[in-house]
Parts: structure tokens; C-alpha cells; sequence
């Protein structure tokens, strides 16, 4: 009876080393497979809201949903969007859309090394 205890008790210690190192290794494998950072601040520098915005990886072949919602960006104002789809793409193409009705694009922006992105009227 005491063996098998002692036998039992082995075999659990077992297994949770085997769990803990398989969760440390999948922890890392998802760390080493992408640690980017895709928040972008989007700056608003112009003299008329942005009512929509889109990031859509070049990938794709249409836009993605409006970032911004319901949410408009009035002039001087900022947002940080985490432009992360789940792809782990860095290049994505950008699209606002202003009160105006104005529309400004700009393609293969790398979300992976830009901090901030500015829109302006020049």
C-alpha cells in the first residue's frame, strides 16, 4: 500500500513537470512567433473630423470594419488603435474618411515600426 502511494505521488510530480515545461514552452513559442506591437496613434491634424477610419492588411482585398465605430475624430485629436488581426501582419493599408466627404489613403504602412501616423492637410 505504501509503495504504491509513493508510486502515485512520482507519477503526479511527473506529469505536472511534463504540463509546466509544455506551458513554458508554448508560452515562448508564441512569444518568439510574434512579440510586434501594432499600436498606432492616429493623429487627426486636419480642419475637419475623420469619421471613419480602416487599416486593412495588404493582404486583404477589401477594407475591414470602421475602426472608429460610432467614434469620430474631431481636428487635434488622437486615438491608439491596436492594428492586430491576428494575422501577424506588419503592412497594412489605411484609409480615413473625413466629414467632408474627403477620402485619404495610403498603402503598405508597416504598423510594426510607426508610432504614430498623422493625418494633415498638406
Amino acid at each position: 500500500m505504501y509503495i504504491r502511494s509513493i508510486i502515485k505521488s512520482v507519477a503526479s510530480a511527473n506529469l505536472a513537470a511534463i504540463v509546466a515545461v509544455g506551458l513554458v514552452l508554448g508560452a515562448s513559442s508564441a512569444a518568439i512567433a510574434d512579440d510586434e506591437d501594432r499600436r498606432v496613434r492616429i493623429l487627426n491634424n486636419t480642419s475637419v473630423a475623420m469619421m471613419e477610419f480602416y487599416a486593412s492588411s495588404i493582404a486583404s482585398k477589401t477594407w475591414e470594419e470602421d475602426i472608429l465605430g460610432q467614434d469620430v475624430l474631431v481636428p487635434g485629436d488622437d486615438v491608439v488603435i491596436d492594428i492586430d488581426d491576428g494575422s501577424n501582419a506588419c503592412r497594412y493599408d489605411f484609409k480615413a474618411v473625413f466629414l467632408d466627404g474627403d477620402e485619404v489613403t495610403d498603402e503598405d504602412v508597416d504598423v510594426c515600426e510607426v508610432g504614430e501616423y498623422e493625418f494633415t492637410e498638406e
